[in-house]
């Protein structure tokens, strides 16, 4: 606030001394142009202004109240030695001749005063006998070179008014945006710091999680190839030309055919998360005939809930009991994990909730999950025939 109040202060001297030169210049052409003013008092005049304008332009850059003093009574001189000494038939044309002097250059300080009573009591003062001077000098209030002068002191006011109360309220403005910006750029850092120290701290127990599960000797020999064999199998998919559907990160469909046995496509699983160092053991039906969309379905369920296993459960083994009727194909997927209060955890924390339920249901299916602190977890897939 006090350096833009410093920049207001500093425009309004600019201004001021803009507008005092220039009015005090086009009186000077004025007067002389009228040729009706004698050489003596002519001469005196034009040093007074030529000393207002002095006083200008070291106002310009230090508003001190004895230069204010000085540019008013300069002016004033200047208009009483060009008024005083003419005759009365031409002293109303020196009038008109004088406006831009009286009306801008000796107004123009008014601008400036802002926090400087004396200073503003003196420019008000010099206003008034400026007021009265061009009465006395045009022998009336309602003759042009009074009406000039008024016109001016009332636009140096309103201008000088203006400036005064707009540039606080903008320099509120520009500091509530500045705050703005430093409070959202903190938290852009304290997200950014965040966010680093959160991955740092993944990292770090992914390493660590990575060399308990292996034992220091990192993947075996053994996983390596069934894993390679896996990838050798998507690739002479692809080949074939068989289209990737991908149902979320590392499953794909890539068979044409409309039912495949669910068998096959179990042990796949069960192969993939044993790799993870999840042990799934397997209960029930051993081959089940599923249309395509269902068995997408019904497995991309049956890998979110141990996936769900694997991450919060706490223990690494599951059971899938896998049962069908002439209707229905169900499988429950039980663990003896830490489980959780379901009143407790909001819908759509649970994980599954809205990919799986709603892949299920746009097949026919459904799921249910039944869980308690302690007692573990036990979730229940259908999906039809």
């Amino acid at each position: 606030m006090d350096f833009i109040a410093q920049e207001r202060d500093r425009l309004l001297r600019s201004t001021t001394r803009v507008v005092g030169i220039v009015c005090a210049l086009v009186s000077v052409i004025g007067i002389v142009c009228a040729l009706a003013v004698p050489v003596v008092p002519l001469l005196g005049g034009l040093a007074c202004i030529a000393i207002m304008i002095g006083g200008f332009l070291v106002f310009g850059w230090n508003g001190s109240i004895w230069w204010t003093a000085l540019i008013l009574v300069s002016g004033l001189a200047a208009l009483a030695l060009l008024l005083l000494g003419v005759d009365d038939a031409v002293r109303p044309v020196v009038a008109s001749a004088v406006v831009p002097l009286a009306a801008g250059s000796v107004s123009a300080p008014l601008m400036a005063q802002r926090g400087h009573p004396v200073g503003l009591a003196l420019t008000i003062a010099a206003g008034a006998a400026v007021v009265v001077a061009m009465v006395w000098a045009s022998g009336g209030i309602l003759t042009m070179p009074v009406t000039g002068a008024l016109l001016g002191w009332v636009l140096i006011a309103v201008v000088t008014i203006w400036i005064s109360r707009s540039i606080p309220r903008v320099a509120r403005r520009i500091y509530s945006i500045g705050t703005a910006h430093r409070a959202e750029r903190q938290a852009s850092e304290t997200e950014a710091q965040r966010r680093q120290g959160a991955r740092l701290l993944h990292d770090t127990v992914l390493a660590t999680l990575t060399l308990l599960a292996h034992s220091g000797v990192g993947v075996s020999e053994q996983a390596m190839r069934e894993q390679a064999a896996e990838d050798a199998r998507l690739l002479r998919h692809l080949r074939l030309g068989a289209t990737p559907q991908p149902q979320q990160s590392g499953d794909y469909s890539l068979t044409r055919e409309e039912e495949s046995p669910l068998g096959q496509t179990l042990e796949s699983v069960k192969q993939r998360f044993g790799r993870m160092g999840l042990e799934v053991s397997w209960h029930g039906t051993g081959q089940v005939l599923l249309p395509s969309n269902v068995l997408d379905a019904f497995l991309l369920a049956l890998g979110e809930c141990l996936e769900n296993v694997r991450r919060h459960a706490g223990v690494g083994e599951a059971h899938v009991t896998i049962v069908h009727d002439n209707e229905m194909v169900r499988a429950m997927v039980t663990d003896s994990g830490v489980g959780f209060d379901l009143t407790h955890v909001s819908a759509e924390r649970l994980g599954f909730k809205e990919s799986v339920v709603n892949r299920l249901r746009e097949v026919g299916g459904d799921a249910k999950l039944f869980s308690a602190p302690g007692s573990g977890t036990t979730v229940v897939l259908e999906a039809p025939r």
